[in-house]
């Protein structure tokens, strides 16, 4: 797929770097000549990612973080202001996805989904409003399940029915100076849905009208055109990103 963005000059923040999506947003990004902040818990991956694309560390600035750390957080912030002097794209995609049944869920595991999905990503947004620029916007990161739930993954859909929700207050508290918006992926090809896939995936892919499954660079194409000058009137939406499995359901 061969789609043109222009983001010279532009800065791009982004957590949950080393995941599948994440790294395709990179790619893009770093193509379309933005600079990148990168944050993952894998300093490793993050390491292997920016020396793959920008071995001179000119335009990739990294760090290890835990989304749910505050400190973390404003550690992030004051590295982007540092190199960059703010930040004009801002994406908080980290997450994570276990199953359990709401029956046999502890407290532990629904509270650890909830700062790590929801707490980290509005104390992310939250702190970064001073230092990004005027004609940014904030991509966050829904899902499927946070329309129609998801078996088993009650926590995950909640914190993603949360985000919905916020993106859209959002939009109307931070516009007309930075654009919000979110997108909901389905059954995308990546380590986080290995096991679904594993499980359920032909199922899955018979009920969706594409007769696929959908790939982490059909995301990160749709991520970049909410921050392009062609979504420049898109505000307070939520883009689906499968293949017409929300409809067809």
């Amino acid at each position: 797929m061969t789609v043109s963005f222009d983001f010279t000059g532009k800065t791009l923040l982004l957590t949950g770097a080393a995941g599948g999506i994440g790294r395709e947003i990179t790619a893009l990004f770093y193509d379309a000549g933005a600079n990148l902040v990168l944050l993952d818990m894998d300093d490793a991956a993050l390491k292997d990612i920016a020396a793959g694309h920008d071995p001179a560390g000119e335009r990739i600035a990294i760090m290890k973080m835990d989304s749910s750390s505050v400190a973390d957080i404003d550690a992030a912030l004051a590295l982007a202001k540092d190199r960059f002097g703010g930040v004009d794209y801002l994406m908080p995609a980290a997450g994570i996805y276990p199953e359990q049944l709401v029956e046999s869920m502890t407290d532990e595991q629904w509270r650890q989904v909830m700062t790590i999905n929801l707490d980290g990503v509005f104390f992310l947004l939250k702190r970064a409003l001073p230092i990004m620029r005027d004609g940014g916007a904030i991509v966050n990161f829904a899902s499927l399940a946070g329309h129609r739930g998801s078996y088993g993954h009650s926590h995950y859909a909640a914190t993603k029915a949360a985000i919905i929700s916020l993106t859209k207050t959002l939009t109307l508290e931070l516009g007309p100076r930075i654009r919000v918006n979110a997108i909901s992926p389905g059954i995308i090809e990546t380590r986080m849905t290995g096991d679904l896939l594993r499980t359920r995936g032909e199922q899955l892919v018979s009920s969706t009208p594409l007769g696929r499954n959908g790939q982490a660079s059909e995301v990160a194409t749709v991520s970049a055109f909410l921050c392009s000058t062609a979504a420049s009137f898109v505000a307070g939406e939520v883009i689906h990103v499968n293949g017409g499995l929300f409809m067809a359901g």
